[in-house]
């Protein structure tokens, strides 16, 4: 039980109130009306956070608060803004309540008192018997124990296995490359991103607690009665979001750590991949299929094989020709490359990457400063570089300008949680936080942030355009910088319904660009497998097929004449919707809210959709039930409440209800909301194919309004009005009108606009 004694004493400075009480000092602030910081100093003095940047920072202090102070009867030490109130009383717990007193979130007082008791007669003996038997000690140094009511469901922390609800489950933050086929119960993936989403009957709430230490989070699974949050290292420093719905909460924690960039427009179509493309010829061989084929494709993208013996930025020209040849060849059918980067340096006299980073003391060093820190990884013995410092960072991105001038057009980081060969970095590795010199603990969980951020600064620099990076580990914030994508995940059905919840809470998580592996990476795919998730798959905004070496070949021709159409039929679905997609991004820029959403977010209301897996929205106005069972040909369809149509065959249905809909291999159950106008495209091989000067409004039979966003879909003249915003309207008569709310001269409007009506 954590108690910090009586209060003695409180200060107010501004919308900061600094509680002293008899062990530790508390510092609570007011940020908006509902945003409050709760920050304890047991580590440090300074926040010192990485999620949260400067220019994040002047951006939620510029909406401001009201805000009162008074002392409560007991000796409590309240803050009111004008949606929330903090209340801090004696112990140091701190309450959180609505303005109007409402309860939201209130600390646990009693001892943590786990229903899991091991003696060491037990642990040795499973241990015997194979078993990993984790760590069952309850109190860590830094800890937050908070009391849940029975109506409470708990969502985001990023991409962690398990369903959408995370109640009753257990997870850590420490960005992990394992190998074995994902379960419910892994506690760690690849990602680090401590936010949940906290449902109730009252209103939601979030909580984000900014620690980069190895952290645990306990969602009720320990005790029915708490949730608890705890990490080894550091502060206790966590966030606090009113709201009151979950996309009111999740509009706080992105403005708070910024929303994801827009996106180039071609970055969200559809991306093939393998790790064993092992030469040039494999590539155009790929290539010229999918045109052959009609399927469209952006980029056939390049493994850790295009490098010179894995050595980064290298090229292989023995197995790939001259580099930049076959960017230019390809490019002339619309191919953009796009290539891996991993984070581990080859040591190797001569070889210019560790030359210059010896030189100039740019990796990570052993504990004793004595010599830069070895392990291994795909090059053999490797350096990594000391990414949390601006000049490392800043060498890293002007190496990406060979990359880029040889026509590459995206950057794909990996292995950078970081992983290694030769067992786990050591926690006292030195590296820093800038000029700070500190150790691999507390970097561990933000090396992939800032290799994300360097990645990204660099291909902007060189290039001007909207970076395409994507990585696989990360940290709260890097959706400024990165796409993210679930890992290696594997070619089984389990994987496939997983990708609902996984996606649907990074979105909530502020991740709205990111997807899995489609068909699964590790492992041997089936045909009926990939057709049911590149079904389920058609809406992700990272939209890749990425297998690896060893396994059957799972480009969609191999699986025959069925599954090529199928396939087609889907991906191209993607390409129609592209608009819609990139209208969803705009608006996050906004709104913070992502694309592919679980039902929950609009639904808050409705018990049945607080853990519903296997169905999604995409915006507010699509639903998607995909199958993600084999040998399902009849799909049970929950619709919330509001009227619904049948995107396929505009039947329509009443929601709030069950019914069944029939659904052979070819088929995904897809349905339009009562009073969408959506807009969509007509048919490309890849983007950039033709102009898109045609725009079809597609409509439910009630007809509606929307707003439709257009640009050049490449660099940043956007952010300077360079943008056309349309606005249409059907009405119930079948009658469409348009207004332009914002036209520039750089951007062509659209020759044709034609309405198509549900029916």
């Amino acid at each position: 039980m954590r108690d910090f004694g009586k209060i003695k004493e409180y200060a107010i400075d501004g919308n900061t109130v600094t509680i002293f009480c008899e062990k530790q000092k508390i510092i609570v602030t007011a940020l908006t009306d509902e945003i409050i910081n709760v920050f304890v100093p047991t580590w440090s003095d300074e926040h010192r956070s990485k999620a949260i940047e400067a220019a994040d920072m002047e951006r939620v202090l510029a909406k401001g608060a009201e805000l009162k102070i008074s002392e409560g009867k007991d000796g409590s030490v309240e803050l009111t803004t004008g949606a929330l109130k903090a209340v801090i009383s004696e112990g140091g717990y701190v309450d959180f309540y609505k303005a109007d007193g409402t309860v939201l979130s209130l600390e646990y007082r009693g001892e943590r008192k786990s229903r899991k008791v091991l003696n060491m007669w037990d642990v040795e003996l499973l241990k015997a018997e194979g078993h990993e038997v984790r760590d069952t000690s309850l109190d860590k140094p830094v800890q937050c124990v908070r009391i849940v009511d029975k109506n409470e469901s708990f969502y985001g922390l990023g991409d962690k296995t398990g369903p959408l609800d995370k109640r009753s489950y257990e997870y850590e933050d420490w960005n992990s490359d394992i190998p074995d086929a994902h379960t419910d119960q892994f506690h760690a993936l690849y990602k680090s991103i401590p936010f949940i989403i906290c449902r109730k009957d009252e209103a939601s709430y979030g909580l984000f607690y900014d620690n980069t230490f190895h952290g645990y989070f306990d969602m009720a699974k320990e005790n029915p009665e708490y949730i608890c949050f705890s990490a080894d290292n550091g502060n206790l420093d966590y966030y606090f979001f009113g709201g009151d719905t979950i996309p009111g909460v999740i509009g706080n924690y992105t403005l708070l750590t910024g929303c994801a960039p827009l996106p180039q427009l071609w970055t969200l179509g559809y991306h093939q991949c393998r790790w064993g493309y092992a030469s040039a010829s494999d590539i155009r061989t790929i290539a010229e299929k999918f045109r052959e084929l009609d399927i469209p494709c952006e980029s056939v993208q390049y493994d850790i094989d295009y490098m010179n013996g894995y050595r980064v930025f290298t090229w292989n020209e023995k197995d790939y020709g001259p580099a930049g040849e076959l960017f230019t060849e390809l490019a002339q059918k619309g191919f953009k490359p796009v290539v891996i980067i991993d984070p581990g340096t080859k040591r190797e006299e001569g070889y210019f990457m560790f030359e210059e980073g010896t030189k100039n003391g740019y990796f990570f060093r052993t504990a004793d400063n004595s010599e830069d820190y070895v392990n291994a990884v795909w090059p053999g013995d490797s350096n990594y570089p000391d990414f949390g410092r601006k000049e490392v960072r800043e060498w890293w991105g002007d190496h990406l300008k060979y990359l880029m001038d040889i026509g590459v057009q995206g950057i794909w980081d990996d292995m950078n949680e970081p992983a290694s060969f030769n067992g786990p970095l050591p926690l006292d590795v030195i590296g820093h936080d800038e000029e700070r010199q500190t150790t691999h603990e507390e970097l561990h969980n933000v090396y992939g942030h800032f290799m994300a951020k360097a990645t990204y600064d660099g291909i902007k620099k060189h290039t001007g355009k909207r970076p395409l990076v994507i990585t696989r580990a990360c940290y709260s914030g890097t959706q400024k910088y990165s796409a993210v994508w679930t890992g290696d995940n594997q070619s089984i059905w389990e994987h496939l319904r997983m990708m609902i919840p996984q996606l649907c809470n990074l979105g909530m998580s502020g991740y709205p660009i990111a997807g899995t592996d489609i068909g699964g990476f590790g492992g041997d795919t089936t045909p009926e497998l990939l057709c049911r998730w590149i079904e389920a798959a058609a809406f992700s905004t990272f939209f890749r097929n990425h297998s690896a070496n060893g396994t059957i070949f799972q480009e969609p021709w191999n699986f025959g004449e069925e599954v090529t159409d199928i396939y087609r039929k889907y991906v191209k679905l993607h390409y129609t919707f592209l608009p819609y997609i990139y209208d969803l991004l705009h608006e996050e820029q906004e709104n913070g809210l992502p694309v592919m959403r679980p039902l929950v977010m609009h639904y808050e209301k409705d018990p049945i959709v607080f853990n519903l897996n296997d169905e999604f929205l995409v915006g507010e106005k699509i639903l998607v039930a995909p199958v993600v069972n084999p040998g399902e040909m009849v799909r049970k369809v929950y619709l919330p409440e509001g009227t619904w149509y049948s995107f396929w065959t505009g039947e329509k249905h009443e929601g709030k209800r069950f019914f069944l809909e029939e659904a052979p291999l070819d088929h995904c159950p897809i349905y339009i909301k009562a009073g969408s106008v959506l807009p969509i495209y007509d048919s490309v091989s890849y983007v950039g194919e033709k102009k898109f000067d045609r725009l079809t409004v597609l409509a439910t039979p009630e007809g509606g309004k929307m707003e439709h966003y257009q640009d050049n879909g490449e660099d940043f003249d956007y952010l300077d009005g360079e943008y056309n915003l349309y606005e249409f309207e059907v009405n119930s008569e079948g009658e469409l009108s348009a207004k332009i709310l914002h036209e520039c001269k750089t951007v062509e409007k659209y020759d044709k606009v034609r309405l198509a009506v549900l029916s």
